[in-house]
């Protein structure tokens, strides 16, 4: 059993402990830390087994949201697999998590539990109104282990299906962000079946998500995710906005990573940031 969130620790404390020495490194680590300080009291570690990237998102997502986006009410959302496996045949060879090898049937089914888990969730939390009472929520939904990754299972396909949807778009003429040029462009997913068997299929098993995936991410959950990269102190790249034109009403969320492969989560806002 291990702790996917872990409890809040002093900000500064934590990087104490984690950058004691005086390589250039550590120094650039401290001063990073110092810069998030100014706006966050307080870290909570993200276990580390490749889906960090998702449960840092989600979990500041739910423990932060107070209504249920309007993509996640529509009628059509749980009918995702179905209408999308009766047009793409190749999405068969979607790899549930451990069990690989399942019929079309079984993945279609099994897929839409999954949406369902999320928008039953999200809607249950985002209904809470006591921030002790939601954080807890959070806290406990978050230790069970079987939900949490039915919900990255969810977060993936989510993923998949505005994949397809930019792809479709480019192809048709339509304007498309950068980022799903560069998505496209890669030898490894220049398709987004290719992008489904060569990346999707394979995060939280021998990969996280690359940077322009997390642009993916966001654009699936039409959030903006900031992140304080922590390596890129002092450069105009310290603080990263996927998407990096992001619609004004998407709400926002923060992460904290030290390389790009691995995030936490900064909490507790300092007053002065709050006013």
């Amino acid at each position: 059993y291990k702790l996917s969130v872990s409890p809040e620790m002093d900000i500064m404390e934590y990087c104490r402990k984690e950058w004691r020495g005086n390589t250039p490194a550590a120094k650039r680590m401290r001063k990073g830390y110092e810069a998030v300080a100014q706006k966050f009291a307080s870290i909570r570690r993200i276990r580390g087994d490749n889906y960090c990237a998702f449960r840092a998102t989600l979990f500041q997502i739910l423990s932060q949201g107070t209504q249920l986006p309007r993509w996640l009410q529509s009628e059509d959302f749980t009918m995702l697999p179905e209408n999308l496996l009766s047009k793409y045949d190749w999405i068969k060879l979607w790899q549930l998590r451990q069990k690989p090898g399942k019929r079309m049937g079984e993945i279609r089914d099994e897929i839409k539990e999954y949406l369902i888990l999320l928008r039953q969730k999200w809607k249950n939390i985002s209904e809470i109104k006591d921030p002790l009472e939601k954080q807890e929520t959070c806290d406990k939904l978050f230790k069970n282990e079987e939900e949490e990754y039915s919900l990255y299972e969810a977060l993936k396909f989510l993923m998949l299906n505005t994949a397809i949807e930019l792809y479709n778009a480019d192809k048709s003429g339509k304007r498309v962000p950068v980022f799903s040029w560069l998505l496209f462009a890669r030898d490894t997913s220049s398709n987004p079946c290719q992008l489904m068997q060569n990346h999707l299929n394979h995060i939280g098993h021998s990969g996280g998500l690359e940077q322009v995936e997390m642009f993916l991410l966001a654009y699936a959950l039409q959030y903006t995710i900031q992140v304080y990269r922590l390596y890129k102190h002092s450069t105009d790249e310290f603080i990263t906005l996927y998407p990096n034109d992001p619609e004004e009403d998407w709400p926002v969320v923060t992460l904290i990573t030290e390389d790009d492969r691995h995030y936490n989560i900064p909490v507790r806002m300092c007053q002065e940031t709050m006013l």
